[in-house]
């Protein structure tokens, strides 16, 4: 097929569809890091990350049919991972280790990742003292860079709620970093 860069999401979608399923490995490639990461955050379980995006992909590829192409692709998808960790937090609450840190490892400046690596650590431990509920919002936001619009479709929260907690959780992590050092 052509250069598949030129697509749309939802455009793969409508072509999975009705023509190519093998396609679907384009959806696959352009949100496994992301998904895997978004997973990562909520789990604190790389592991169990990892078990709930393969699980979503195939949840997802089986009710591709169901998509709206009206619709954003991206929402929905984060929306069948958050509901997959939420399954998995639910199953495993007492088990889930805090998160030690994100990988910031670019290989260009070790003193410019050793200072991504301890603010990160600082920000781990300010965000590890939130409630999900605060914590999830903010994190799709600024780690994910998803607009308030998609994070209330993956949240199924309105806009005014998901504008609400996010700004409460910054306001929590500001009050939490300055007593973190």
């Amino acid at each position: 097929m052509k250069d598949l860069k030129k697509f749309t999401d939802e455009q793969i979608v409508q072509i999975v569809r009705t023509k190519n399923k093998e396609l679907y490995l384009e959806i696959v490639t352009r949100y496994q890091e992301k998904l895997l990461r978004y997973a990562v955050y909520l789990t604190q379980d790389k592991t169990k990350a990892e078990d709930a995006v393969q699980e979503s992909f195939i949840k997802a590829f089986i009710n591709l049919n169901s998509f709206d192409l009206k619709k954003k692709f991206s929402s929905w998808i984060y929306r069948i991972v958050h509901n997959q960790v939420m399954n998995i937090i639910n199953k495993h609450k007492k088990e889930l280790p805090l998160l030690d840190n994100l990988d910031f490892d670019d290989g260009k400046d070790l003193e410019l990742d050793l200072t991504k690596k301890e603010i990160q650590e600082r920000v781990n431990k300010c965000i590890n003292k939130i409630s999900l509920m605060y914590s999830e919002p903010l994190s799709l936001y600024y780690i994910e860079e998803k607009s308030y619009e998609e994070i209330s479709d993956i949240l199924r929260l309105p806009v005014g709620t998901v504008g609400t907690r996010i700004n409460r959780a910054k306001i929590m992590m500001k009050k939490i970093c300055q007593n973190t050092k």
